[in-house]
């Protein structure tokens, strides 16, 4: 909402100052690192990673995914990725499979293992974000995801778009 009332306008503009936006890093830091604390914990008792936490999550939600898909959405090198996807499909996590149309892709899948370890991943997740939204309310959750979506960076934004809009 507009206003022609210039003292106004500077208060509306104090989010932007230098110890505001510092304040949101730390917040976003710690954040960060509370959400990945109890999947950190259930993930070392695998000896398992953030890596893998993140391959795992992301092809759950496309199953038969790519492996090229997967490097575009992770933004990581294919020699990590293989580091990664290797220790999942050793352990019985993933499973990899030669494409039927074109035998060079290989499409990955989680095994049962692989189902259950990422539901309890996901499940821990939810629950502390599922907190935290209860606590700010819906019209903050609103801008939170409106900020965050700010921040991405546009080669990104359309794998986020998919998997946002429910596709895989």
């Amino acid at each position: 909402m507009a206003t022609n009332d210039p003292a106004r306008e500077g208060e509306n503009l104090l989010f932007l100052t230098d110890e505001q936006l510092r304040k949101g890093i730390e917040a976003m830091f710690f954040a960060y690192r509370g959400f990945t604390a109890d999947p950190d914990r259930i993930l070392a008792d695998y000896g398992l990673g953030r890596a893998h936490h993140r391959a795992l999550h992301f092809i759950h939600r496309s199953p038969g995914t790519t492996v090229n898909n997967l490097l575009s959405i992770l933004g990581v090198t294919k020699q990590s990725l293989n580091r990664v996807l290797r220790t999942l499909v050793e352990e019985g996590l993933v499973e990899s499979r030669v494409g039927q149309r074109d035998r060079r892709e290989r499409h990955l899948r989680l095994t049962e293992a692989g189902r259950t370890l990422e539901q309890r991943l996901s499940d821990a997740q939810r629950d502390r974000m599922r907190a935290a939204y209860r606590s700010a309310g819906p019209a903050a959750v609103a801008g939170f995801r409106q900020v965050l979506e700010a921040m991405m960076d546009e080669e990104t934004r359309p794998s986020y778009e998919t998997l946002r809009d429910g596709g895989g």
